[in-house]
């Protein structure tokens, strides 16, 4: 990349620039477009130019304040297409804005980094919001105070590995309602409830790469049914693997018992609650502090 070289074709007054696109999803897809009539390579991604993607022009300022602009296209089934919008692939897609010199591609200069925000569809079109690097200084920081633990299970803060045996299992789908209730005839070794608030990651199919949150894990007659919280966004359908990971209700307890991590727990079950610390002293109760923890003080 010259910068340089684009920056005097820029002062030549008359000039051969326009805009470029590099949108890379969750899942490692990365696309790139472009509003020139012919196909770029640029930063070694090939911008394709009958995607028809457009934008706005960009607002970014020199403070903390947000950046933010919008890109609009025509959804394409070679490109972006209206069932991955539904299925939430491009939801969080990293985006970088270019503006290029058309006639020498390496000569150009990002304009703009973020990522997708708010995507609409109707007319067979879609608008994406596209926020700056600076939108993740309107996000909450820090550390919450709570009882239970603030960790994602597998997250590097709770540092359980998850691939070990016993907690998880790899299946191929049998039967599935509406995309979010599956039943398996056999799910042996695992007990009731075992995957509850754990993760069903498709492996197989249309909806591959996608990821529900399990909401009932529960035996019935003829095998057992995993309910997830929301339909996956794409179809899914008998002989299309999926993984099944086991929950954690974030107690300490859990924790302890089941994954055998309470050295890593990132919760302060000790903490006072509420109702403790409205309380007040009352005659002839004792009032040591043991009730604060759940025990008595007599």
């Amino acid at each position: 990349m010259t910068k340089e070289a684009l920056l005097s074709h820029l002062e030549i007054g008359t000039t051969t620039v326009c805009r470029a696109w590099a949108l890379r999803r969750r899942d490692g897809v990365t696309l790139g477009f472009t509003d020139h009539d012919r196909d770029l390579v640029v930063d070694g991604v090939t911008c394709r130019a009958d995607s028809g993607m457009t934008a706005r022009s960009l607002h970014q300022t020199t403070g903390l304040s947000v950046d933010n602009t919008e890109a609009f296209g025509a959804l394409s089934a070679a490109a972006i297409t209206e069932a991955d919008l539904a299925a939430g692939r491009f939801d969080g897609a990293e985006v970088r804005v270019y503006l290029v010199n058309w006639q020498s591609p390496e000569d150009h200069v990002e304009q703009f980094r973020g990522r997708l925000g708010e995507i609409t569809r109707s007319a067979g079109s879609f608008k994406a919001e596209l926020r700056g690097i600076s939108d993740q200084l309107n996000r909450p920081q820090g550390t919450a105070y709570t009882s239970r633990c603030s960790a994602v299970l597998g997250d590097r803060r709770c540092r359980f590995d998850l691939a070990l045996p016993g907690y998880f299992v790899t299946r191929a789908v049998e039967a599935v309602e509406d995309g979010r209730v599956f039943r398996f005839p056999d799910l042996s070794g695992f007990g009731e409830h075992w995957f509850e608030d754990g993760r069903l990651e498709v492996q197989s199919g249309a909806a591959a790469g996608l990821v529900g949150v399990v909401k009932i894990d529960r035996n019935e007659e003829g095998g057992r049914r995993i309910e997830l919280w929301q339909s996956i966004g794409a179809p899914i359908v008998a002989g299309d693997s999926v993984r099944i990971l086991a929950g954690c209700d974030k107690r300490p307890s859990t924790c302890r018992l089941k994954f055998a991590n309470f050295l890593n727990y990132r919760g302060f079950p000790h903490i006072p609650g509420e109702d403790w610390l409205a309380s007040y002293p009352v005659p002839d109760r004792p009032n040591g502090g043991a009730r604060r923890v759940g025990g008595s003080d007599e």
